[in-house]
């Protein structure tokens, strides 16, 4: 290896080390094999073998993430969080310290130099090193193969494509310090630039990599529900007072669906959807104060939410909803859904009769269990679906499919009769079920024997 070769290598190392406030950019599993490649070159008397497997490791990570260097480094700098990442949610780049903004402006210049190291030129050292007749293949995905698209469409979803491509495009990545802060607040930092959809488990926010498809165009019936929520989620979205919602009624009308459709509606918009589940409601007040500072938008999804005479996790859902000495944040609500009208389970024991073994006080208790479900501002009501708006429902999810109109209503009314009543859910099993007999070609048998027949 040259001396010009060497000294090409200590300045890659010197610049990844030089990282003021972007060193998570490397501290991924790609970034971390990369280092370890530029220390595994630099060696006074740098070894072959090893060598080749600190290069085979980078090339490993690099095909896992179907990500060209370069790219990789772009999406770890969207991704970044730090105290400049952090402030650009909450504040404009001109009330930030200057120090901070020189920072990220050095630190830009040195990740755009590691950037554009070719993965041609770090092969071309590694076969010098190995003494091979050839260097070895570099990686590159193949034209026309979505970079980075880990299949949930959740980065490639919030990534701003004229960003990515000006970084690509920039003779100067420190110029674009002002649209690297405006995507930060709009779409978040970390985890959340990352994931539209989370789970809080284990104590920690977990990414959902495959969220719900389900679009709103998709739900028929219920408008005037449907309309109610769009309004109160746009207003969350706008930065106006928005309301905590309970989504009540019969099972299978499509409460979880609609709540669950938000995400793919206004995702672009910067909302963000984190499902709780009833045993974690204790962690909520912790949830809400780890989202306040955050410039997106939150709904806290409670699913079936109902509760036991005896438990008490519904005090940490009621801080949330009521609020406490902490101030309430403007950017996150509460849907919560249940076939439950009175979310505490009531008991004629609880009810007070003159006995000695009674609370004094019982009825203080017993309002405090009925008027739990009051503290939402808002509660929707989804009765069953009558019979026009079961067809309806059949209909739109059967558009496109080849059968008779009089077949599918007659057919959609023998499986509600037969299976779990007309709903929403009802219609989106038969329709599955229709499409799979179609689609498999089994016709009049499969009908004769899985339906027909049953009656």
């Amino acid at each position: 290896m040259t001396d010009l070769d060497a000294t090409h290598l200590l300045l890659l190392q010197q610049q990844a080390a030089a990282l003021l406030l972007y060193q998570s950019v490397l501290e991924t599993e790609a970034g971390t094999a990369f280092l370890e490649l530029l220390q595994t070159l630099t060696f006074p008397q740098p070894n072959a073998i090893q060598a080749l497997k600190a290069y085979g490791h980078w090339f490993k990570t690099l095909a896992d993430l179907n990500q060209s260097w370069q790219s990789h480094l772009v999406d770890q700098v969207l991704r970044a969080e730090n105290p400049f990442t952090q402030q650009a949610q909450k504040i404009a780049l001109a009330e930030m310290p200057a120090a901070l903004v020189q920072a990220v402006r050095h630190d830009l210049r040195m990740l755009q130099q590691l950037c554009t190291c070719p993965a041609e030129q770090i092969a071309a050292w590694v076969q010098k090193i190995a003494g091979l007749t050839q260097a070895p293949i570099s990686w590159q995905p193949e034209s026309g193969v979505n970079e980075g698209d880990d299949s949930n469409g959740e980065l490639q979803g919030h990534r701003t494509a004229d960003l990515v491509t000006n970084f690509a495009a920039a003779d100067d990545w420190a110029e674009l310090i002002e649209p690297l802060a405006a995507y930060y607040q709009k779409c978040g930092t970390g985890i959340f630039a990352e994931y539209r959809a989370f789970r809080w488990q284990h104590g920690q926010l977990c990414g959902i990599a495959y969220p719900d498809t389900i679009r709103l165009h998709n739900l028929v019936g219920y408008e005037s529900q449907k309309e109610a929520l769009l309004k109160n989620t746009q207003a969350l979205l706008m930065g106006y007072p928005a309301l905590h919602i309970l989504l009540y009624g019969s099972r299978g009308t499509g409460k979880s669906s609609l709540v669950k459709s938000l995400l793919h509606e206004y995702g672009q918009r910067g909302l963000r959807l984190i499902e709780v589940s009833k045993a974690d409601l204790r962690e909520l007040p912790a949830i809400v104060d780890r989202l306040r500072q955050k410039s997106l938008k939150f709904i806290i999804f409670v699913d079936d939410l109902s509760f036991e005479e005896d438990d008490d996790a519904y005090k940490a859902l009621k801080v949330v909803l009521e609020g406490n000495l902490t101030a309430r944040p403007q950017n996150v609500v509460v849907y919560a859904t249940s076939n439950r009208r009175h979310l505490i389970r009531e008991f004629f024991a609880d009810r007070p009769r003159p006995s000695d073994a009674d609370e004094v006080h019982a009825w203080d208790t017993l309002q405090e269990k009925l008027s739990f479900s009051d503290r939402f501002g808002l509660t929707l009501t989804f009765n069953p679906a009558d019979q026009d708006t079961y067809l309806e429902m059949v209909r739109h999810l059967a558009q496109g499919m080849a059968i008779d109109p009089q077949d599918l209503q007659y057919r959609a009314l023998q499986w509600a009769t037969r299976h779990n009543g007309r709903s929403g859910r009802t219609a989106r099993q038969f329709v599955d079920f229709l499409r799979a007999e179609l689609d498999g070609g089994t016709g009049d048998r499969f009908r004769t024997a899985s339906l027909e027949g049953n009656f």
